[in-house]
């Protein structure tokens, strides 16, 4: 009793997937109830017709690149130019952010090439990739960019400073005798200030070509891309009177009763014989040089 037509669409109709057959024209010839509820649930109407329809008719990603693709990956599972072809891609919705896998299969029946299309949902899998991957360049504590994340953003910016032959400007960024801080008022105090001032620091650092990061203990690092000397320095200066204005308590600090810093910063013009830690070791001269000139000051320089 189980080799009926009936039977078959109900299995295929329990399945949670999406699933598309096509001919070897493009043209749907099934779609499973799965396909259909999520069509419906996305605002496609019920008197929709599928069958007949020409897949890449009223299958269009978002995106005209990602549509070539995927065309041309389905297009060669059919002509037998491929075995198969998964593609990866977000379909977000007003209520939730979703991502679906495309996996494309080819079978013969009576003597013609026919091609089936499961869309299944990904979500679950992406959102756990995505939080790992955030967690991997992120400090634990501030909730800024780890070392190891600046280290590959300052590689690919400073790449893409060469190619467009524009300035790069690094901050580093130390807390004026932090170690009196934690040896007075404890290490958890020592804690809360240092999420503070990375809150205060993340106002300095939002465009795209930019990154803040903690660069270890009590130093923090700052890039911008596309930035010369002049406007990066009135940011810093801006960003080292914001955080006095914070009245961080810093009782012990030979300088200041509250929370003071320290800056080195320096300007590059990327070359293609020069590398980025030119400019980390000439910002970090600038700051130990801001630091022997009686701290809560700034050293800058283009080099």
């Amino acid at each position: 009793m189980f080799n009926t037509f009936d039977f078959l669409k109900l299995v295929l109709d329990t399945i949670t997937d999406h699933i598309a057959v096509i001919d070897d024209q493009g043209t749907i010839v099934y779609v499973n109830k799965s396909w259909i509820d999520f069509g419906l649930s996305n605002g496609i109407s019920q008197d929709t017709e599928w069958i007949g329809v020409n897949y890449f008719d009223a299958c269009t990603p978002l995106e005209e690149s990602e549509e070539m693709s995927v065309r041309s990956g389905i297009e060669d599972v059919i002509t037998e130019k491929s075995r198969s072809f998964y593609h990866e891609y977000p379909c977000h919705s007003s209520a939730e952010k979703r991502w679906f896998q495309m996996r494309v299969h080819a079978l013969e029946f009576n003597n013609s090439r026919i091609v089936i299309i499961d869309h299944s949902n990904i979500t679950e899998r992406k959102i756990a990739e995505d939080q790992a991957l955030y967690l991997s360049r992120t400090d634990s504590l501030t909730g800024l960019s780890n070392r190891r994340h600046f280290d590959d953003f300052l590689s690919d910016e400073w790449k893409r400073c060469i190619r467009s032959q524009m300035p790069i400007t690094l901050a580093m960024i130390d807390i004026d005798f932090f170690k009196h801080l934690n040896d007075s008022l404890g290490h958890h105090a020592g804690d809360e200030s240092l999420e503070t001032i990375s809150e205060i620091l993340k106002e300095f650092a939002k465009r795209p070509s930019d990154v803040c990061a903690r660069y270890g203990g009590d130093e923090f690092v700052i890039a911008y891309g596309n930035s010369a000397m002049d406007e990066s320095l009135v940011l810093m200066l801006k960003l080292m009177d914001t955080i006095r204005k914070k009245e961080i308590p810093n009782p012990d600090s030979p300088i200041s009763s509250t929370i003071t810093v320290s800056i080195g910063l320096a300007t590059a013009y990327p070359g293609i014989d020069s590398t980025e830690e030119e400019i980390i070791k000439a910002a970090d001269t600038l700051l130990y040089k801001a630091k022997d000139g009686g701290r809560d000051h700034i050293e800058f320089a283009t080099i």
